[in-house]
């Protein structure tokens, strides 16, 4: 028997989350978030089940030639852009659609000799102060690279600091600083993120970016998963491998951080950091153990962690154990661990199988 380790993977459940995108945002075009392995999903996944988004994007080259790779047609936005001139030839090659977001790419695209061949999209900072030209010079950067020989198509977009908290009002300043330089130059837009689409309609404009919210988790301090009509698509799950008998004041793990206070049954589960779970869950975090809540106890270690049985004193070696996704919300373990679920489930490691269904 393999090691039991496993994250489960629901199409029905991603399909859920993009037709709640749907709902928040009818009229705008979809752009797919999948970068970072589709937090930890997969990209070749996501590809072959959001068949029905408008475009996708991705970080980097890299990973817009894996999207190729596994058959996605759509449009793919490269939301760092390329860094360096050498890429340049490859975001030509995959028809792939670099965002532009300081002067250094500007002017590798005014140097390009194709004609016509690439949708660019232009960075706006609009508050984020992270990257982006300066809203007073979009119009002047927006003729550039319209006089540019290799660009096709121009479009423009910016990115949200602080939509997450619904009583920021930040995200309204932003919106409306992207409209004002925006106004009059008949691009297409885009502004909104998962805490956009869920909780600014403002922010909707001609594309939406979904990420976290496609994979069920919430984007919004204070709103549950649920409560947005959000599905996990990813339930990661293991077994448990041993349940022992402990003594009042055995230590359990390294560092015999957690002590037992009675005689108890503890359980070992096949999981650890080297899986991806995160090494700082404290103790009390909640795993389900034959769909029933139980707390984590002892540190993390790098393959297995362990758990108070108490509640659960019929548990035996092979019971099934869900980490995160059906039945227990990937934010509330991330918040456990002093986290966002984004982290966990981009650090799912590659010796974790993806198990599509």
């Amino acid at each position: 028997m393999s090691r039991p380790a496993r994250a489960r993977l629901s199409a029905q459940a991603l399909l859920n989350n993009f037709q709640r995108v749907r709902d928040y945002a009818p009229g705008a075009r979809i752009m797919a978030v999948v970068k970072a392995n589709g937090y930890g999903h997969g990209l070749a996944w996501m590809a072959a089940v959001l068949k029905e988004a408008d475009a996708f994007a991705v970080a980097s080259v890299e990973e817009g030639i894996q999207l190729r790779n596994a058959g996605a047609t759509q449009p793919v936005c490269l939301l760092c852009g390329f860094f360096d001139a050498r890429e340049l030839h490859l975001v030509d090659q995959h028809r792939l659609s670099p965002v532009i977001h300081d002067q250094k790419q500007l002017r590798v695209l005014q140097g390009y000799r194709a004609t016509g061949v690439l949708d660019v999209w232009l960075k706006v900072d609009t508050g984020m102060h992270r990257l982006g030209f300066a809203p007073d010079a979009v119009a002047t950067v927006v003729a550039q690279l319209k006089d540019c020989r290799c660009v096709r198509r121009v479009r423009i977009m910016s990115h949200l600091a602080n939509a997450d908290d619904r009583e920021d009002a930040a995200t309204q300043a932003q919106a409306a600083l992207f409209r004002q330089c925006t106004e009059g130059l008949g691009l297409e837009r885009s502004l909104a993120n998962s805490a956009g689409i869920s909780a600014w309609p403002d922010t909707h404009l001609d594309w939406v970016r979904p990420g976290i919210m496609l994979y069920g988790a919430s984007p919004l301090k204070g709103v549950s998963a649920e409560e947005l009509g959000l599905k996990p698509a990813m339930t990661l799950e293991s077994r448990l491998i041993a349940v022992q008998m402990r003594d009042a004041g055995d230590a359990i793990g390294y560092g015999g951080d957690w002590v037992c206070p009675e005689p108890m049954p503890v359980g070992v589960a096949a999981m650890g950091y080297g899986d991806g779970y995160p090494r700082h869950a404290g103790e009390g975090t909640p795993v389900l153990v034959n769909g029933r809540r139980v707390p984590l106890v002892g540190r993390v270690s790098m393959d297995l962690i362990t758990l108070d049985l108490r509640s659960q004193p019929q548990a035996r070696a092979g019971d099934p154990v869900i980490l995160w996704g059906e039945g227990l919300p990937v934010d509330e373990v991330a918040a456990r661990a002093g986290t966002i679920a984004y982290e966990p489930l981009c650090q799912l490691t590659g010796r974790v199988p993806r198990m599509g269904g």
